[in-house]
């Protein structure tokens, strides 16, 4: 990411941050506004602008932060109120929108980042982010499938929807994934890291390479998006939410599946480190368990695409064989569904209770994957 970007970003995370309303509420304690670059028009109503000149990129964050804190300050001494609009010299125009308070979606003004989104938990997940008034980047690997899953996505919310390339084993990809992000409409309150991959294989004939190439995906990847995520919420400065996509697979195991097992483990493990050194910058990070679940809408799970095959030769089955398998496994005798992935997903982001470090198993009940 060139230094014109990163500089842009920066200040746009400091300004939501410091320009979002205090609500009140120790859950959720402020409101945060959505920040969009404008084109600057002299001579328009400029009472609720405030112009500022920052000067040198090689300020640190907190010289940044505390003149922009000074010009807000001087600005709500002199109007009464926070700016609509900041004019940044040499930079650009940035507008806060913030919304109106009869829309009572729980979500509305916040911004998501969703890894992974190209597929069945994921579409569930964004579409359940957008049903609740959110402004939501969907990210996946660079590519055709990114694009239409975006436009389908899009639907009757454009403004609120962007497809976002992002490699999560490259440190370069993530961090210009939540620049791009934080350029498009401000800021990110929600992380939702969905990206893993699987593979079926004994220990016994597990080739190294593949073992690595998970190891890559679902533990390095889950780190770089951790660290990412830190950075960019210590910088904005009201906090977040992280939801991390665990498996029942964690706390239950299965032969043939190790390298998925294991990995994940890890991942699931970042998680509950990271709910422990972010809690102080009031950022929650907890997990979702989710079991069998094959598709949601035209979405069919990149997971059960590789694991599917094996399992269904394995006994015998076809396809509507295997979800029935797997429906008649857990206590409820439930077809789990993207949608049901997303409604836990939707309970730690909106902040239901004052929960870090938590898990939810969304599996219809599966007394093999109860911790212990």
């Amino acid at each position: 990411m060139n230094n014109d970007h990163d500089y842009r970003a920066r200040l746009m995370l400091m300004l939501r941050g410091l320009l979002a309303e205090p609500t009140g509420d120790e859950d959720r304690p402020c409101r945060p506004g959505i920040v969009t670059a404008i084109d600057f028009q002299p001579g328009g109503d400029e009472q609720n602008m405030l112009s500022v000149s920052l000067l040198g990129e090689d300020k640190t964050d907190e010289d940044l932060k505390a003149a922009l804190r000074e010009s807000i300050d001087g600005h709500v001494d002199r109007h009464g109120r926070l700016p609509e609009v900041v004019r940044v010299e040499s930079l650009g125009c940035f507008r806060v929108t913030r919304h109106e308070p009869e829309d009572s979606r729980p979500l509305t003004g916040r911004v998501a980042l969703v890894t992974g989104a190209a597929g069945a938990i994921g579409y569930g997940v964004c579409a359940a982010l957008l049903e609740a008034g959110c402004h939501v980047a969907a990210t996946d690997l660079a590519g055709e499938k990114l694009e239409r899953f975006a436009a389908d996505l899009a639907g009757d919310a454009p403004e609120r929807v962007r497809g976002v390339a992002l490699d999560v084993t490259r440190a370069e990809s993530v961090a210009q994934a939540f620049a791009t992000t934080v350029e498009a409409w401000g800021g990110i309150d929600i992380v939702v890291h969905n990206a893993g991959i699987a593979l079926v294989a004994a220990l016994k004939d597990l080739d190294l390479d593949e073992f690595r190439r998970l190891e890559q995906v679902n533990v390095e990847g889950t780190l770089l998006v951790l660290q990412e995520t830190q950075r960019i919420f210590a910088r904005q400065g009201i906090g977040g939410d992280v939801v991390i996509m665990s498996t029942k697979n964690v706390p239950c195991p299965g032969a043939g599946f190790g390298a998925y097992s294991a990995t994940k483990a890890a991942c699931h493990q970042l998680g509950r480190i990271a709910s422990l050194e972010m809690a102080a910058d009031n950022v929650r990070v907890n997990m979702v368990a989710p079991d069998a679940v094959f598709a949601e809408g035209a979405y069919r799970s990149g997971l059960w695409e590789e694991v599917g095959p094996g399992r269904m030769k394995a006994r015998g089955l076809d396809e509507a064989g295997l979800h029935e398998y797997y429906r008649n496994r857990n206590l409820l005798k439930a077809r789990v569904t993207g949608r049901h992935v997303a409604r836990a997903v939707l309970f730690f982001a909106t902040r239901q209770t004052p929960t870090t470090g938590a898990t939810i198993p969304v599996d219809g009940g599966l007394p093999d994957a109860t911790p212990r």
